[in-house]
């Protein structure tokens, strides 16, 4: 098939090097403008775009997608299907219904669950054991389009946002592969979203990375993963900020305050939260490199009865 590709991070890169070893031809890569990054301002390319020009693919990058002029260069790209993951911009009705078999997007949930910003992430938060991803059919709502097909993927219990991430992008593209041969035969039945089943979740902050000690253990640890590894999970150590890469959950309550420290050992900080204590195994204080609690303890002296904040 033709085929005109939309999207921007990471997450979309492993389904751009799916459509071009599967022989599909790529009219077009659609990505967001080159952005200043970093201390120096310097120009970066998105992962999409630098993939693109790896395989020598057309790139187009409009500030607006939805002007008339970027409409019509999309127009000239002659493309049998659009193919959306995580682009970034909402695109029209016009856009929509431009390709012969219209847009499909690659979400990272098996919607109608996690519609929206950061699914990825929400589906560790919430404690799910199954996420997956679905193709959709895209409409002018916000993920609401009818289901094509899903994939499902398994949420291990030392998943963090990162290594779901990585899976999932290897399961979106493994399944738009399957796929579009099946829309181009005309062989799927398109699936309804049940609106009562849905759910929306937020583009994460780097706010609601902060650890609030009242919370129970298990919810905590659920945050460090999840955070992991934007914005990352954060507290208060003697007016430093420290990140929590890694933690565990002790169920055994102490009558210690939340976010007291109950015990120090040679390789962990046990801290009691609202229920249960959360274990910090790997850390990273403010300035300082991520290390093992280990090896963070031998520069930095601490005893059970300090508070975090």
């Amino acid at each position: 098939m033709k085929v005109v590709f939309m999207g921007t991070p990471d997450f979309s890169v492993g389904a751009l090097e799916a459509l071009v070893k599967a022989g599909h031809e790529v009219t077009a890569v659609v990505t967001q403008p080159d952005r200043q990054k970093g201390r120096s301002l310097e120009m970066s390319f998105s992962p999409v775009k630098e993939c693109a020009l790896r395989y020598e693919l057309p790139v187009f990058q409009p500030e607006k997608i939805k002007t008339a002029e970027a409409v019509e260069v999309l127009r000239g790209y002659e493309a049998d299907i659009f193919v959306v993951a995580a682009f970034g911009q909402i695109l029209s009705k016009e856009i929509l219904e431009m390709p012969k078999y219209g847009c499909i997007n690659i979400h990272a949930s098996l919607l109608p669950k996690y519609r929206g910003a950061a699914p990825i992430q929400w589906a560790i938060l919430n404690g799910d054991a199954i996420t997956g991803v679905t193709i959709m059919q895209m409409n002018e709502g916000l993920d609401t389009g009818d289901i094509l097909t899903t994939k499902e993927v398994e949420i291990s219990a030392e998943e963090t946002g990162e290594s779901l991430f990585d899976k999932l992008a290897i399961a979106g593209a493994e399944l738009l592969i399957e796929t579009l041969p099946e829309i181009e035969k005309g062989t799927l039945t398109p699936i309804k979203q049940e609106e009562e089943k849905a759910s929306h979740v937020r583009m994460l902050t780097k706010e609601m990375g902060k650890i609030d000690w009242e919370k129970e253990a298990i919810v905590l640890e659920r945050l460090v993963r999840g955070m992991n590894s934007w914005p990352s999970a954060y507290c208060r150590l003697r007016n430093k900020n420290m990140k929590v890469w890694r933690a565990a959950v002790l169920e055994e309550d102490t009558a210690a305050r939340p976010g007291e420290i109950v015990n120090v050992t040679k390789d962990a900080l046990y801290i009691q939260t609202g229920k249960g204590q959360l274990v910090l195994q790997e850390v990273q204080l403010e300035s300082k490199k991520r290390m093992p609690v280990k090896d963070f303890l031998i520069g930095y002296q601490l005893e059970a009865g300090e508070i975090l904040g």
